[in-house]
């Protein structure tokens, strides 16, 4: 991506928009990255919090409060997701990640997200946004090689289950070049009629 920080005249954000687990399962997965960080000397593994990445993407802070409207008619018409979390998985050599094994339903939650958001996340055609149709929870990730190879030697052979309802999804940014996100909104999964959320589309 390239430089943003070089855009002239107007505040730039970072965006991601994730599912979290709830309180308990949070504090389980960080205390595993906790322990990654321990063993294997990654200090980057404690310090993002667990969550589904669904989407990421750059865009003017003044083009906020429209995407804020279009989200929450998104999650207006979309139900709560059951997310089921087995065992770890691996992007070979830089990153170890909690499998997620109920993806459709987040697949289809992307999916939405994109058919209705996408002209309002793209900041322009060097900056346009990222959509994770591949849900996952990261442990750690820009291992170093040998990092990642001791780490999954290890992380292959453990167990981990979990489980938690998304009934809503969070939107975070951070100033660009910042490494803080902080909470913009959060917006509840309703499950209303495709009408009234169409109806709310032109709001």
């Amino acid at each position: 991506m390239k430089n943003i920080n070089s855009i002239p005249g107007y505040k730039v954000n970072e965006y991601l928009l994730v599912l979290n687990p709830h309180q308990e399962l949070r504090n389980k997965i960080m205390q595993i990255k906790k322990q990654f960080s321990d063993t294997y000397k990654n200090e980057s593994a404690v310090f993002g919090k667990p969550h589904i990445a669904l989407a990421n993407f750059v865009q003017y802070s003044m083009q906020e409060e429209r995407l804020i409207n279009r989200l929450n008619t998104v999650a207006m018409g979309f139900h709560p997701i059951k997310v089921e979390l087995k065992d770890y998985g691996s992007f070979p050599s830089h990153t170890i990640y909690i499998n997620i094994t109920s993806k459709a339903p987040i697949q289809s939650l992307v999916t939405q997200v994109r058919s209705q958001a996408q002209p309002l996340m793209k900041l322009n055609s060097d900056h346009k946004p990222h959509f994770m149709m591949e849900p996952y929870i990261i442990i750690a990730r820009k291992l170093e090689p040998g990092q990642y190879e001791k780490g999954w030697l290890a992380y292959s052979h453990k167990q981990f289950t979990g489980r938690f309802i998304a009934d809503g999804m969070l939107l975070l940014k951070r100033p660009a070049g910042e490494l803080k996100y902080q909470i913009v909104q959060r917006f509840e999964f309703q499950n209303l009629p495709v009408t009234t959320t169409q109806g709310a589309l032109f709001v």
